[in-house]
């Protein structure tokens, strides 16, 4: 798909990898027709449009920090704007938009969208090495294309003139004609590898459970010799069974 300004990305592609929107064009359409722009920056924390943060030119700017991302809370997010009054009303509806009045009373529909004070201490300081988790990114990147950017048929998303990719998602694409098979088919065959992988752990972590129990059945057995010596060898019985080693505690 064609983008405003020719190139062949479109601003949900953009976003969704890591990186910003063309966003000069954008803007500029959105200016002259007087159309509010909130910028969805959800993913593309970390990366640059012309030296400056997606999140940082229209009236508001939106980040994840799900799970996923390259910083994270475990969920929620942070809603950025240079409009003080904005930012006042959005903190009221995020509260339950209670009414500064002596009694619970609300004007307008409100939500209980607040991010708890524990996760906001983690995310903020996870700030702190953004820039370390994008470069870890862009390195894992790095390593796909010097893997596989020689095979036929595979090709990596190029990084935008306009600024820099977190590379917080790598994308290829794959022409079935060169490489001898479509995503669906490398799709299902990693898959397949995966669950191979996990069977294979789930079979060492039987084994090591396995050792485990050995371990505790010596243990136990040395427990009875231990008690029988403190208390006579007639009460060896007793203690059979009954593991006395310090990891069973």
């Amino acid at each position: 798909m064609t983008g405003l300004n020719g190139s062949r990305y479109k601003d949900g592609e953009e976003r969704t990898c890591g990186w910003s929107a063309d966003l000069t064009p954008i803007l500029a359409i959105c200016n002259r027709y007087a159309i509010l722009v909130i910028e969805n920056a959800a993913e593309p924390l970390g990366a640059a449009y012309k030296g400056r943060a997606p999140g940082a030119f229209g009236k508001a700017g939106i980040f994840s920090f799900n799970g996923n991302k390259i910083i994270t809370t475990s969920g929620g997010g942070m809603l950025v704007s240079d409009d003080a009054d904005f930012i006042a009303h959005a903190r009221k509806l995020a509260t339950q938009a209670r009414d500064p009045a002596p009694h619970y009373q609300h004007s307008e529909i409100g939500y209980n969208y607040r991010m708890s004070n524990v996760l906001a201490g983690i995310g903020r300081g996870q700030l702190q090495v953004l820039e370390d988790r994008v470069q870890a990114r862009r390195r894992n990147f790095q390593y796909y294309v010097d893997t596989l950017g020689d095979l036929p048929g595979i090709a990596f998303m190029p990084e935008a003139p306009w600024g820099r990719h977190t590379r917080w998602l790598t994308v290829i694409t794959v022409d079935p004609s060169q490489f001898g098979a479509d995503r669906e088919a490398i799709r299902l065959a990693l898959e397949a590898e995966g669950r191979g992988q996990r069977s294979g752990v789930r079979g060492q972590r039987s084994e090591v459970r396995g050792q485990r129990s050995g371990v505790r059945g010596q243990r136990s057995g040395g427990g009875g010799r231990r008690y029988g010596d403190q208390v006579g060898e007639g009460f060896d019985c007793l203690s059979e069974g009954i593991s006395t080693g310090d990891g069973d505690f």
